[in-house]
């Protein structure tokens, strides 16, 4: 078992080298260098107190504007990535059960994140594969703003995939693992 420090320095490693390092996310550099990113591991070891974690955090940073974004780090529960991807369909019923539906949006990701229609190796799902399971609060009104200030925005994630196959799996896995 990781320690928390452990995992954020993890977490923070693959942010650095993979999402801002290879420019997946054009929008995170920004923030990550502001330190406007909030790392917080989460050790609940069952979906409900997940759930009630995630809703302490969204009100946390609702109340923060300083947080422009957090990445709640699972620990314990939802390794298995069905059981996470089923478990976002209560992460989009808890924002809307708070009235947080156009303030926050959840981006996600696993280390065995798997797109739909894709072999479990195939490069593009290595864009949301992480260290950890991550579940990221994004608030909507910035994510807009960055958008509208991005040219060609819907491009991005044919770059990324570009990017990834250039590299190659072993590559990317090299990367990804440190």
């Amino acid at each position: 078992m990781s320690t928390q420090s452990q995992i954020i320095l993890d977490t923070k490693q693959w942010l650095e080298n993979i999402v801002i390092g290879l420019n997946l996310c054009p929008f995170a550099k920004k923030e990550y260098v502001k330190e406007r990113v909030r790392f917080v591991v989460c050790e609940d070891e069952d979906e409900t107190n997940l759930l009630f974690s995630l809703s302490q955090e969204l009100e946390f940073i609702f109340a923060n504007d300083k947080i422009e974004t957090s990445l709640i780090i699972l620990s314990n529960v939802l390794q298995d990535f069905n059981d996470y991807n089923q478990f976002l369909d209560l992460v989009d019923a808890l924002i809307a059960k708070m009235d947080f539906e156009g303030e926050f949006q959840i981006a996600s990701f696993h280390p065995a994140y798997q797109f739909a229609d894709t072999d479990f190796d195939d490069v593009e799902n290595y864009t949301n594969r992480s260290p950890y399971p991550i579940l990221h609060i994004l608030r909507e009104a910035s994510l807009e703003k960055a958008i509208d200030s991005y040219p060609k925005v819907d491009d991005i994630p044919e770059k990324n995939i570009v990017l990834l196959k250039a590299m190659g799996l072993e590559k990317i896995k090299a990367v990804l693992n440190g």
